[in-house]
């Protein structure tokens, strides 16, 4: 069953930032894992203005291929630059595809 990663960012310094997304393209292609949004125009349609300016929706092919990639090498050298001091506040989440609500 497909997961996707959502997150949520608030860039402070975005050529710092840069540095980081511009390693993802590959890492993604790497990984099979498929960006469906990243940075696009977005609308607060319920509740109060959110902290973050930048919304991202990335597809795994499973959960655990979503943290493997999370917990990989490639992954961790290429976030170092976003975890640095003063670069961005980021949020992510891993959420399994399908309704899992109860019938």
């Amino acid at each position: 069953m497909p997961a996707y990663w959502l997150a949520r960012a608030h860039i402070k310094d975005p050529v710092a930032y840069k540095n980081y997304t511009d390693k993802l393209p590959k890492l993604f292609e790497k990984y099979n894992a498929r960006v469906l949004a990243r940075g696009g125009e977005y609308k607060v349609l319920e509740g109060d203005k959110p902290p973050f300016e930048r919304y991202i929706v990335i597809e795994f092919v499973t959960s655990k291929a979503a943290e493997d990639f999370f917990n990989s090498d490639d992954y961790t050298n290429a976030a170092a630059f976003r975890r640095a001091p003063g670069v961005a506040k980021n949020e992510l989440v891993i959420v399994e595809g399908g309704d899992a609500t109860p019938t």
